[in-house]
């Protein structure tokens, strides 16, 4: 059995995140693992591109930001295969740290990578760490990448 062969990596699109992307690809490879993306989302904390107007309704913001976070995923799906790694993506309405915990205890994982920071300095010092918060409640290792 191999040392990481479940890996969970939450991505965010962010530069760290992609970063830990690489970073779990070469791990997967060396020990023939597999890879789950996990993108959890809420609207509030989503960083919506400059074309859109912030009139829509609650609704129409929620579905906005999962095909952002689909569009996330699919990117960093591609990589991961290019890498020939075998992948499966998660797409997850609601706090990340909670959808990051409840997926890697659901998913019995062996390793969790993620990057240092995804969030605004600002938006991470009003609503903490989401790394922080993974470390601090995750039930197997957690790899936090630069």
């Amino acid at each position: 059995m191999a040392l990481f062969e479940k890996i969970l990596v939450a991505i965010d699109g962010s530069e760290h995140s992609i970063n830990a992307l690489e970073k779990a690809i070469q791990i997967a490879e060396k020990h023939d693992g597999k890879i789950t993306l996990l993108h959890a989302y809420t609207p509030s904390l989503v960083a919506l591109p400059k074309e859109y107007v912030l009139t829509e309704t609650t609704s129409e913001r929620v579905d906005l930001s999962g095909e952002i976070g689909a569009s996330i995923l699919a990117d960093a799906k591609a990589t991961a295969e290019t890498g020939g790694v075998q992948v499966e993506t998660l797409l997850k309405l609601g706090q990340p740290v909670e959808m990051i915990i409840e997926a890697s205890d659901n998913g019995r994982f062996d390793l969790i990578v993620m990057g240092a920071r995804g969030l605004s300095p600002i938006k991470e010092m009003l609503l903490g760490s989401v790394s922080h918060g993974v470390a601090s409640h995750a039930r197997c290792p957690v790899l936090i990448v630069k």
